[in-house]
């Protein structure tokens, strides 16, 4: 039995507990599924018997175990380290959103901090938080919290929207592909654009490409950056890329040729100009240029970010660059995925170590962005370098046991990367930090449910062949529907059939002997 490194003797007893398996529940019903919600009961539980609970928001600790099991799809796998994380990460999630005046919120900090907007939100993860936000059952929260970024802070004197880089949009499609709500696309587009072409009118330089200080990237203190450097980094051309191709996309659901022809096209230039400007072939990776000319020199995680939007050419060359993600010289430290390359001469060379330092340590925002790469390369391309469905699922179990501090199942702001020292320490505000994704990790790359706008529903899985013997994801909102994916290799462990099996509504509509890509088509 695995369990979370560095857990105490006392707490590994009690987490212990944690591992059984599910209950299962007839598949009657449609949407009532197939594991029950007796294993996640247990460790709301736990993670309650835990928290102090200084900040309470909408939904306290009392009520979170009832609004869990009414919004989240469950997750049953062998591995006690992921599964407990999975929960976790969504009672997590939950402590941070807030009813308004002005409607949901999600916060990032759990305690108020002077650089935060109104109702104490902040946009630098707001990606993270729509992509993981999407696979609720109720979706006004994100709706909502889509809006107060859209509506209600641009009112403010001070405007904090654009305080970060962001995908936005990238986001917002991607959850339409899950939810397929078009009146809400409809609704936002104008107000999408409109903030396309703000970013344009801040950041954009002549020709084309997007230059970013490394503060307002939520990467401050990095190798190649600065925080008044102005320099073009992978992160806004690759957000803006993405930007770009998705509103193309809601533009076509809104019939507006208008759009379609006009980010088509702007697309299509900021991908160009990325590959061409920013890959260095002296290093073999996506780097920065600076603001003087040149190259930064540094490789850096920011690097792998082109891959979460599919940007690259599939070719040999670029994905070479994923080799370094497994070179202990590059990116490959005991606690996770660094921030830059290890070899670098610079590398955690920035400020005091206790800041708010990207030149090196592990930050889980970016742990979270460049899993969503590799899970990408691995999925929707032919070249992979050295990249394996073993190699994806090794950085994500690192990324779950890092989730520790004092023997229990913790959550920070950054670490380091031989020690898993969070350098916060435990400081209130960084408890519960929300700033990066898992449970979409574990949704959309692990399992590999990959939402679409038609009806075709296609499961392409990155676990690792002959590892486990089975999983369940269970209660999956997708286009009104709910979903199990279910992999029982024996058939005797969920007695639902044996081998890969996909239901909607508790109808089986695909099944394969063997974990491996399925599709099914939803009628």
């Amino acid at each position: 039995m695995k369990l979370l490194i560095a857990l105490n003797k006392k707490a590994a007893r009690l987490l212990a507990t944690l591992t059984l398996g599910y209950m299962l529940t007839p598949h009657g019903a449609a949407g009532q599924g197939i594991l029950s919600t007796g294993k996640l009961k247990t460790h709301v539980d736990y993670f309650n018997s835990i928290d102090e609970e200084a900040v309470v928001n909408y939904v306290p600790n009392a009520q979170s175990f009832d609004w869990l099991s009414k919004n989240i799809p469950l997750f049953d796998c062998p591995d006690s380290v992921l599964q407990t994380v999975y929960d976790y990460r969504w009672w997590s999630m939950r402590k941070h959103l807030k009813e308004t005046p002005d409607g949901f919120i999600f916060t990032e900090f759990i305690t108020k901090v002077n650089h935060a907007g109104k109702h104490n939100a902040i946009s630098s993860a707001l990606g993270h938080h729509i992509y993981e936000g999407r696979w609720l059952k109720n979706q006004r929260y994100i709706d909502d919290y889509i809006r107060f970024w859209l509506y209600v802070d641009p009112k403010h004197t001070v405007q904090r929207f654009h305080s970060f880089s962001s995908w936005v949009d990238d986001a917002v499609y991607n959850r339409y592909l899950v939810n397929l709500d078009q009146a809400f696309i409809r609704e936002n587009l104008p107000a999408l654009d409109a903030d396309y072409r703000k970013w344009e009118a801040e950041r954009q330089v002549p020709g084309g490409m997007f230059y970013q200080f490394d503060v307002k990237d939520a990467m401050e203190e990095s190798i190649s950056g600065g925080r008044k450097e102005k320099n073009i980094r992978p992160t806004i051309n690759s957000y803006m890329y993405g930007n770009a191709l998705a509103l193309v996309r809601m533009a076509t659901l809104a019939g507006n040729d208008t759009l379609v022809r006009r980010y088509t096209e702007k697309a299509a230039q900021l991908r160009k100009m990325t590959i061409d400007s920013l890959w260095n072939p002296a290093d073999s990776f996506f780097e920065v240029k600076k603001e003087k000319g040149g190259f930064a020199n540094a490789r850096e995680a920011i690097g792998f970010i082109p891959w979460y939007f599919n940007l690259p050419d599939d070719t040999p060359a670029y994905a070479a660059q994923w080799n370094q993600l497994t070179d202990e010289k590059g990116f490959r430290a005991p606690w996770g995925i660094t921030t830059a390359e290890r070899r670098h001469p610079l590398f955690r060379t920035h400020g005091s170590g206790h800041g708010c330092e990207w030149d090196g340590p592990v930050w889980p925002f970016a742990t979270t962005q460049t899993l969503k790469g590799l899970s990408n390369l691995l999925t929707n391309y032919s070249n992979h370098g050295s990249m394996t469905k073993q190699v994806f699922y090794d950085e994500l179990l690192k990324y779950a046991k890092s989730h520790t501090m004092n023997g229990k199942i913790y959550l920070g702001e950054y670490q380091d990367e031989k020690t898993g020292e969070w350098l916060k320490g435990d400081n209130p505000r960084s408890r519960f930090y929300h700033h990066s994704g898992f449970a979409d990790l574990i949704i959309n790359d692990l399992v590999g449910l990959k939402p679409a706008a038609d009806n075709v529903l296609a499961i392409r899985p990155l676990i690792p062949d002959g590892l486990w013997d089975w999983f369940c994801l269970d209660r999956v909102p997708y286009h009104g529907k709910m979903i199990t994916i279910l992999w029982d290799k024996t058939g005797r462990h969920y007695r639902k059939g044996k081998g890969f099996l996909l239901f909607a509504d508790g109808k089986l509509m695909a099944r394969s002997k063997k974990l491996q890509p399925l599709t099914a088509t939803l009628k």
